[in-house]
């Protein structure tokens, strides 16, 4: 069983191995390796931006960004270390680094006056073998300083459980404490491996997330929950809910399940399960490693799900639930399911019955997500299926 995230995406150590130097040069951003003092750092910077120089780095022990801005000084760049939360008017180290041949030298001055050294070497990246998650592969082309965040990281087995008859072994990445589960029995080999694959690519992509909304400004707040929904020979359903705060003034929530095709292991959208319009489904909502699509086909999707969706779901679940569904203000939660926004951008999952919608509102009323109605029945659905050739429970 895999347990550390080289094992895990058959990734060896990178940093100090020598590989074709990756090109990232389309957003401007250098990324390096080396050290402050004796220290392991990783650093992005930004000098290709005029005569303004931004960036950051994270010592590989702890993996926080430290914030730097600063200027170019002929070929010098003078960086100011952004202060810590809570101390904005105390002074703040600086770093001054001047150009090599493969990188960057200089020092690191604390207000105090102590100096260390900081020597930096552009940074080597191995290309990822194939059975790499795709998550990690997307991140090490797109981002290579989250990437290489990322490496060392050892997951911690946790509980083992039994759900809907399957096996699950859980593992946690103990510096973020973001958790997800492995399939390990109950599901062919092939069909295990493609489920983990996804799972264990959300898991990292969980804990780079949290690393990210760390770096923000002012107080953060990052909670994951994970759980999962419903497992079938053709599908599976797991919900990830995050509560975060990443420097604004309130938390906001994330309730998006992962729905799996079984057979596939790829990730299933709405319109793949359930497709009211004309022609082929539309399919906005992308895996990780999607390309972006254009602005055109966002505006087809979102067209669609106003005109089209969400008023047939609006139909649907009045008449299923008229009770629930009534637009009356005197409700006592004061929640109104009657409109269409609300259904407009649905989370789903798929039950025994049917697919549950989970409605969209705002954080200010986030108890009105938690419906006990909104399953959409299979038989309902079978009348309009989707892309995804499914054998739906």
């Amino acid at each position: 069983m895999f347990k550390g995230l080289c094992r895990l995406t058959s990734v060896a150590a990178l940093v100090c191995s020598t590989f074709s130097t990756a090109l990232w040069a389309e957003s401007g951003k250098q990324v390096y390796t080396g050290t402050l003092g004796k220290t392991p750092i990783v650093l992005e910077v930004n000098a290709d931006s005029g005569d303004d120089v931004g960036g950051r780095y994270f010592y590989q022990k702890y993996r926080k960004d430290l914030m730097l801005s600063g200027k170019k000084d002929g070929e010098t760049l003078v960086l100011d270390e952004a202060p810590l939360r809570g101390y904005q008017d105390a002074p703040h180290p600086t770093i001054r680094l001047q150009p090599k041949p493969d990188g960057w030298s200089g020092e690191w001055r604390s207000p105090e006056g102590k100096v260390l050294k900081v020597d930096l070497q552009q940074a080597n990246i191995a290309p990822a073998p194939a059975a790499t998650v795709p998550f990690l592969t997307t991140l090490r082309d797109q981002s290579p300083y989250e990437y290489l965040r990322l490496q060392g990281l050892d997951l911690k087995k946790g509980k083992a459980e039994t759900f809907m008859g399957y096996s699950l072994q859980w593992w946690i990445e103990p510096k973020s404490e973001t958790t997800l589960f492995e399939v390990v029995s109950g599901y062919t080999a092939a069909e295990r491996q493609r489920i983990n694959q996804q799972l264990m690519g959300r898991l990292w992509q969980e804990v780079a997330g949290k690393f990210d909304c760390e770096a923000s400004a002012g107080e953060t707040f990052y909670a994951q929950t994970v759980e999962p929904l419903w497992m079938g020979p053709s599908t599976l359903s797991v919900s990830i809910a995050t509560e975060y705060s990443c420097g604004g003034a309130y938390t906001d929530e994330n309730d998006m399940p992962l729905n799996l095709d079984v057979k596939t292991g790829k990730t299933l959208t709405l319109e793949g399960v359930l497709w009211l319009g004309q022609g082929k489904p539309l399919h906005y909502e992308r895996e990780y490693n999607d390309a972006t699509p254009s602005s055109e086909s966002y505006d087809a999707y979102s067209d669609y799900r106003t005109k089209t969706l969400a008023p047939w779901l609006v139909q649907q679940l009045s008449a299923l639930y008229p009770d629930e569904m009534k637009t009356t203000t005197e409700r006592e939660d004061g929640c109104i399911y009657g409109e269409e926004q609300p259904w407009t951008y649905p989370s789903w999952y798929f039950t025994k019955s049917g697919i549950k919608l989970v409605p969209s509102f705002p954080h200010i009323s986030s108890m009105c997500r938690d419906t006990a109605f909104s399953v959409l029945p299979y038989n309902l659905i079978q009348q309009h299926p989707g892309s995804a050739a499914l054998q739906l429970p």
